[in-house]
């Protein structure tokens, strides 16, 4: 469990999404799958912006801080999203400025991308649909397959309503459950357990102005003990340091 630890400080990740085919709705799940294997540090979503099709993206990648790319279609009915995404990948493969990356999209043109940031030694991952060519999924150390997320969101949403029950506007702002769900899905490890300095990375990934302040607790292992009822804790010594991990309760 210390070496999770440890992967969650070290490792960057490049998150590039293929606009045209990814769905926008599913990018604050996307955004924990890629989370799961270290800091989002790159994050770029490519499209022709000029065009109708893009418009679902705006409001989400302003949340989440993604980069808009634009990428001009010179020929009808022809992407060239693939070609842009392509080349920046290569640039930051040969840059070194990041240990990981996370190609979104079902297209089969990026079974060559992932096959030769594979061949470096470098880790990539891939999101997209379960019609996603099995070459392109393949070529990936790591697949997720969107209709999960799609199924894993819903019965978030049942759950936190029927606890709840209030509007998801009502308690976005007042009830940390949410992210520190998100959180706990990006830092849990095999056993089910959760490092809580991993949750706190996890956690200003999801949100830079995460503060427990916010919800009356000074820190956050005071917030985690004061939601038993979702979460428990223990204490492991490592080498004469004593690490908390959390777990949630099924």
């Amino acid at each position: 469990m210390a070496d999770e630890i440890k992967s969650l400080v070290r490792n960057k990740i490049a998150m590039l999404i293929d606009g045209d085919n990814a769905q926008a709705s599913l990018l604050p799940q996307m955004l924990v799958e890629a989370g799961r294997h270290g800091q989002v540090t790159v994050r770029r979503i490519y499209g022709d912006w000029t065009t109708n099709s893009m418009n679902s993206w705006k409001d989400v990648l302003n949340f989440h801080a993604f980069q808009p790319i634009q990428q001009f279609r010179y020929t009808v009915g022809k992407n060239a999203t693939d070609s842009a995404m392509i080349i920046d990948a290569m640039d930051l493969l040969h840059s070194g400025v990041v240990d990981g990356f996370c190609l979104v999209s079902s297209d089969s043109d990026y079974t060559r991308l992932a096959t030769r940031i594979r061949e470096t030694g470098i880790f990539v991952m891939g999101i997209g649909k379960k019609n996603t060519p099995k070459a392109f999924v393949n070529a990936c150390d790591l697949f997720v397959y969107t209709e999960n997320l799609v199924t894993e969101k819903k019965s978030a949403q049942k759950q936190s309503q029927a606890k709840s029950g209030k509007k998801k506007d009502e308690k976005e702002d007042s009830d940390p459950l949410p992210i520190l769900t998100q959180a706990f899905e990006m830092a849990v490890g095999q056993d089910g357990w959760a490092p809580l300095a991993g949750m706190g990375n996890a956690l200003y990934q999801l949100d830079p102005g995460f503060d427990p302040r916010t919800y009356g607790h000074k820190q956050l292992s005071r917030m985690i003990t004061s939601l038993k009822d979702k979460f428990e804790m223990r204490t492991q010594n490592l080498d004469g340091t004593s690490i908390l991990y959390v777990k949630m309760k099924e």
